[in-house]
């Protein structure tokens, strides 16, 4: 984490949320308390979404925190995906004591250090870093007294002052690996392994629709430079001539490969077909956050994990940055744990 936080700050601590929402108190944005109009005009509805992700995610840290979350989510929140999507899939049904709410029984010093906050219309998305000491069963792994510091993305819809809806994916990957674990083993053998869904949206359809409206600010053009890079046809200019790479979208099998000498056998090449999904955007300033869908059939080496001819689709969230209209920086993370399950090369954790 030491080599890329020097990046980190150049890409993603753009301004600081946090003293604003510690300024003005959670209070303001908790359904059922007042505020002065005064106060309430200061706040766009972007900065009051803000307010109301971050309040979220703080309490989520916090032993007295499950009233205020109750409070922020709305009657009929729906959580689409959990940040620890498989190691919870795969121990459902098998015994394990649960890790508590919000991971606070594993982890009861758990600490969620904000690294960047975006906002477009009624969504924001949140990077964070889960960070806390492993002290309790989690999801079948045994406590170890070790410490962890992963990346976790969510993904918030708010709607009348509430979260509506949650979307969030957590480095679990980074975690087994920095615990020293394995994916606990199953009562029948198997492995829950996520679907392919063929959810999304074509990139030449996302890109027809963008060029078809008005690109009347940055963020307008900004997002369509994004879209064209997962299009059929990227132009060659549309980065920056000294563009940087601050992490790869799976860092994790990168650096295994890099170990093994095949650093090469990026996804590009082992998934020949690859044809992304467009999930959706947040634009706001210099930054776009771009959540989609790596897809494709595993028909080439990868990392050294040889061809299986599986279909694979794998989240991932890229982000971004601006200088200049020029595509200055990229920053990625994807769900390597699933990539792994779906080929079967859980060893490539390490």
């Amino acid at each position: 984490m030491t080599t890329l936080s020097a990046h980190r700050r150049d890409l993603l601590a753009r301004r600081s949320f946090l003293a604003g929402v510690s300024a003005l108190g959670a209070a303001a944005f908790l359904p059922g308390c007042t505020t002065t109009a005064t106060n309430a005009d200061t706040f766009s509805e972007r900065e009051r979404n803000k307010a109301i992700a971050l309040r979220f995610k703080k309490a989520q840290s916090e032993k007295d925190g499950e009233a205020t979350i109750r409070q922020l989510l709305a009657p009929n929140y729906r959580r689409t995906r959990a940040g620890m999507e498989h190691l919870a899939a795969n121990a459902q049904g098998q015994g394990y004591p649960g890790p508590g709410p919000y991971l606070r029984t594993a982890f009861p010093d758990r600490v969620d250090v904000i690294e960047q906050v975006i906002a477009e219309g009624d969504t924001v998305g949140l990077l964070f870093r889960l960070t806390g000491t492993h002290q309790g069963n989690f999801f079948g792994i045994p406590a170890t007294q070790r410490k962890v510091n992963v990346y976790e993305a969510a993904i918030l819809r708010i709607a009348d002052g509430r979260i509506a809806e949650g979307w969030f994916m957590a480095d679990e990957a980074g975690l087994l690996k920095q615990l020293g674990a394995k994916l606990p083993p199953r009562k029948d053998g198997k492995l829950v392994v996520p679907p392919v869904t063929n959810a999304g949206e074509d990139p030449d359809a996302v890109l027809k629709r963008l060029q078809s409206q008005p690109l009347t600010t940055a963020e307008d053009r900004h997002r369509m430079i994004v879209a064209q890079s997962k299009s059929s046809s990227p132009p060659k200019d549309y980065r920056a001539a000294d563009y940087k790479q601050l992490r790869q979208g799976f860092q994790h099998l990168r650096d295994y490969g890099n170990a093994n000498g095949v650093g090469h056998q990026r996804p590009t090449l082992a998934l020949p077909d690859r044809r992304d999904r467009i999930d959706g955007f947040i634009t706001e300033g210099d930054t776009v956050w771009m959540r989609f869908k790596i897809a494709g059939t595993h028909k080439a080496n990868l990392y050294g994990f040889p061809p299986t001819g599986k279909r694979v689709e794998i989240p991932e969230i890229g982000i971004a940055r601006f200088v200049n209209g020029k595509w200055q920086q990229g920053w990625y993370f994807g769900d390597e744990l699933g990539l792994m399950l779906q080929l079967g090369a859980l060893h490539m954790l390490g």
